[in-house]
């Protein structure tokens, strides 16, 4: 699927750093240390991205991280406050389900998929991290990549030729 670019100049994002990782390599005389850090941003109504920035200062890695994310934006697909049907996003071990939720339910998930969405304006969603890893670099690029798969029922129609006034239940 092609998927348009969405370009971050004249929107209002908010950031939030998820995680901050320490790296070290040794070497003659002693320890060098890098960080990494996992930054999520938002307009808090439809866009959101994910970017990775890495550095010798925590400070220049959240800024190299804000950058990439800034780069890499989604737009999500919501009805209303929450998404439109139940998915799974799969990317390395990290599997995370993501399901509609009643409106009232809140955002019922862990750290870096409750930032995906309430950066993203989802009000309403039930997820869960499946599978053998809990790292959270690859739990954010599955949930990216269940919410790129995501469709209303309007693209749906639409891909089968048929018009909305045709749709079950009208």
């Amino acid at each position: 699927m092609i998927r348009k670019k969405l370009d971050a100049k004249g929107l209002e994002l908010t950031e939030r750093v998820v995680a901050i990782n320490r790296v070290s390599k040794v070497v003659k005389g002693g320890k060098r240390f890098k960080f990494s850090a996992l930054v999520v941003v938002g307009d808090g109504n439809s866009i959101v991205g994910v970017g990775i920035g890495k550095a010798k200062e925590i400070s220049e890695a959240v800024r190299k991280g804000i950058d990439k994310a800034g780069k890499n934006l989604h737009e999500l697909k919501r009805i209303g406050n929450t998404i439109p049907h139940p998915i799974n996003g799969v990317f390395g071990a990290a599997s995370v389900l993501l399901k509609p939720a009643a409106p009232g339910t809140g955002v019922i998930a862990g750290g870096v998929v409750r930032a995906i969405m309430e950066l993203g304006g989802v009000k309403d969603v039930l997820t869960k991290v499946i599978g053998r890893t809990s790292n959270p670099i690859n739990v954010a690029w599955a949930t990216l990549q269940a919410l790129e798969e995501m469709r209303t029922p309007d693209e749906i129609l639409k891909l089968r030729g048929k018009k909305t006034s045709e749709a079950p239940g009208n």
